[in-house]
């Protein structure tokens, strides 16, 4: 195979400093460097006529992601925090982030308090799996789903007890 590792996951925002703040205060990512681009080899590579991008690498656990924030051309007329409704599972792409919470009821408030919203409508108590998890939406409308849940927060959720 000639693919040798997964670099990042990108993400674009419309407010890099608000997005930084809500990774990285509320989710534990930590700042790696930021990554300014411009040019027309960029513009190639992104499809867009013209770019101005100031992008943030963060990383939590192994996972590095990318925050992009588009200078020019500016971000998409469907995005931003006025539109960020969120975007349906079952549509093909990037569906969610999830991560593991020791308290999910604290965690939810934190994440609100920057920027983030709950969709009260997807939090559950499931008694087979003694999890608890909800999805919010990032200040951008990505997926956050947080699960909290005992035993051991790197394990997938259903994973086969070793025999």
């Amino acid at each position: 195979m000639t693919v040798q590792a997964l670099s990042h996951i990108g993400i674009c925002v419309t407010d890099l400093s608000a997005s930084a703040r809500f990774y990285c205060e509320g989710l534990g990512f930590r700042q790696l460097h930021p990554l300014h681009v411009q040019g027309a080899e960029a513009a190639r590579l992104l499809e867009l006529k013209s770019v101005q991008l100031e992008a943030l690498y963060l990383e939590r656990d192994g996972t590095r992601i990318e925050l992009l924030h588009f200078i020019k051309p500016g971000v998409a007329e469907e995005g931003g925090p006025e539109h960020a409704t969120p975007r349906p599972m079952n549509r093909p792409g990037l569906t969610h982030l999830s991560l593991r919470s020791d308290d999910l009821d604290m965690d939810i408030a934190r994440l609100e308090a920057l920027g983030g919203r709950l969709l009260p409508e997807t939090r559950i108590d499931n008694p087979d799996f003694k999890a608890h998890a909800a999805f919010l939406l990032d200040p951008d409308g990505t997926r956050i789903e947080l699960v909290q849940m005992p035993g051991n927060p790197r394990e997938l959720p259903g994973t086969p007890a070793p025999t």
